[in-house]
C-alpha cells in the first residue's frame, strides 16, 4: 500500500483508507484472480474523488471457481478501531444468473442494520451506498477489460469484526453482529486533534485573506456538498471545521469577522441546541434527547417522546412527528437554541446564520438571515473569481 501524508500545522501525519476502500481493493483483486487464476499481489482501485490508490493482496487461496484474499484495513495515523483487521473478499461464479452482473454478499463480521434511519435498509448488511459503488464499479471495470459477460458473487467478510464492532457506535445505532463498511471520500484523514485545530484556523486564515468579512464554514463532507448542489456556494472557498465548533468560532471572533454562515447536517448541528461546542461522537451525542425534550415541551405524547428516544438518526426522528401540529415550531424551537449558543460562544461580536439539512426528505432550517447572507456570499464569491 502507498503511503501519503499530510503536513499540518508543522506536523507529518500519515493518511490512511476507509473500510470501503480496503472492501473494493480485496474485492478487485478476487475479481482479477478468479478471471486469470494467478495470484494478484498488488491491487488498484479508484477511490469516489477519482484519485488511484494501491493496496496489498495477502491471504491468498485461489481454486477453479472461486479465489479468497484480504487486504489489512489501514487508518493511518487515525485512531481507529478497524485498524489491523483483515477484510476479506471471497469471489466465485454465480451458478444462477440473474439481472445483476454482480452480486455483493456480506459475510462473518459485517454488522447487519436492525434499525431504521441509517443509509442501509433494516435487514441488509451495513455496507454504505458509496463503499458498495466503489466495489461494483471497481470489480466492473475489471469485467469489461477482459470482456467477461459471466455474473460474479462477492462476498465481504471480517473475521473478528463482531468483537471490534463492541468498541464502536455500531451496537447503539442498531448495528450488530460486525462491524460497518464505511466511508465518503475512501481516505481517512488523520485527526490529531491539536493538528486539526491547527489547519482549521490556516483555513479561517485564508478565507480571512479572500473576504475578511463574511465567513462559510461547514462541519464536513455532508455540509460542503449541500453548499456547492443546493445552495450554489464555492466550497473552496469555505472553512471545513469538523467536528470542532466552539474551537472554530473562537478563532473566527478572534479573526474579527463580521458575519458567519454555519451549514450543516442535522445529526450534527442539533448537538449544538444542547451546548455541545464539540460535536464527535465520541464526544457527546444528544440529539434524540434535544429533539425529544423540544417534542415534549411542545405537548408531545409519551409514546411518541419515547419512540424519538429509540431513534438513531435524525432523519427517522423528524419522519416520526413531521405530521404532527407542533413540527415547525420544533424546528424553529431547535434552531433557536442553536443560534442561543453559538452567538453566546461568540459574544455576540460575529453575526450567525445557520442552515441545518437532513439526507432524507429534502428537510431545511434556516435561520431568519440566512438567505440574504447566501446571496451575499455567492455575489462576493462571484465578484472575486
Amino acid at each position: 500500500m502507498q503511503e501519503e501524508y499530510d503536513v499540518v500545522h508543522g506536523k507529518k501525519l500519515r493518511r490512511g483508507y476507509t473500510t470501503g476502500s480496503t472492501a473494493a481493493a480485496a474485492a478487485a483483486a478476487a475479481v482479477e484472480m478468479l478471471l486469470s487464476g494467478q495470484a494478484v499481489l498488488h491491487a488498484g482501485i479508484r477511490l469516489p474523488g477519482g484519485e488511484r490508490a494501491v493496496f496489498d493482496i495477502e491471504n491468498i487461496e485461489i481454486t477453479e471457481d472461486r479465489v479468497l484474499c484480504s487486504v489489512t484495513k489501514d487508518g493511518g495515523d487515525d485512531p481507529d478501531a478497524t485498524t489491523g483487521l483483515a477484510i476479506y473478499a471471497e469471489a466465485s461464479w454465480r451458478r444462477s444468473p440473474g439481472e445483476q452482473r454482480i452480486m455483493l454478499e456480506a459475510g462473518e463480521g459485517v454488522g447487519r442494520v436492525t434499525k431504521q434511519g441509517l443509509a442501509c435498509a433494516v435487514g441488509e448488511p451495513a455496507i454504505n451506498p458509496v463503499p458498495r459503488k466503489m466495489i461494483l464499479e471497481n470489480v466492473g471495470r475489471i469485467l469489461d477489460r477482459s470482456r467477461c459477460e459471466a455474473p460474479v458473487l462477492i462476498r465481504i467478510s471480517v473475521p473478528g469484526g463482531q468483537e471490534v464492532a463492541k468498541k464502536t457506535f455500531n451496537p447503539r445505532l442498531g448495528i450488530l453482529g460486525g462491524i460497518s463498511i464505511l466511508g465518503t471520500t475512501g481516505i481517512v484523514e488523520p485527526m490529531s486533534e491539536k493538528a486539526l485545530i491547527g489547519s482549521i484556523h490556516v483555513e479561517i486564515d485564508r478565507c480571512a485573506a479572500e473576504d475578511p468579512e463574511r465567513l462559510l464554514i461547514a462541519p464536513g463532507n455532508y455540509g460542503r456538498t449541500f453548499c456547492r448542489e443546493t445552495l450554489g456556494l464555492d466550497i473552496g472557498r469555505s472553512a471545513q471545521i469538523s467536528n470542532y465548533v466552539g474551537e472554530s468560532l473562537d478563532y473566527i471572533r478572534y479573526k474579527g469577522f463580521s458575519e458567519a454562515l454555519l451549514v450543516g447536517h442535522a445529526g450534527k448541528l442539533v448537538k449544538i441546541a444542547a451546548g455541545v461546542m464539540n460535536t464527535h461522537s465520541s464526544v457527546a451525542d444528544c440529539r434524540m434527547e434535544v429533539i425529544a425534550a423540544h417534542a415534549a415541551a411542545l405537548g408531545a405524547s409519551s409514546r411518541t417522546v419515547g419512540e424519538l428516544l429509540e431513534c438513531v438518526t435524525t432523519e427517522e426522528a423528524f419522519r416520526i412527528i413531521r405530521e404532527e401540529e407542533y413540527y415547525e415550531a420544533l424546528k424553529r424551537r431547535i434552531l433557536d437554541r442553536m443560534l442561543h449558543h453559538l452567538r453566546a460562544r461568540l459574544r455576540e461580536e460575529v453575526r450567525i446564520e445557520a442552515v441545518m439539512f437532513t439526507s432524507i426528505g429534502g428537510e431545511v432550517i434556516k435561520s431568519g438571515g440566512a438567505d440574504r447572507l447566501i446571496r451575499e456570499i455567492r455575489q462576493q464569491q462571484g465578484a472575486s473569481a
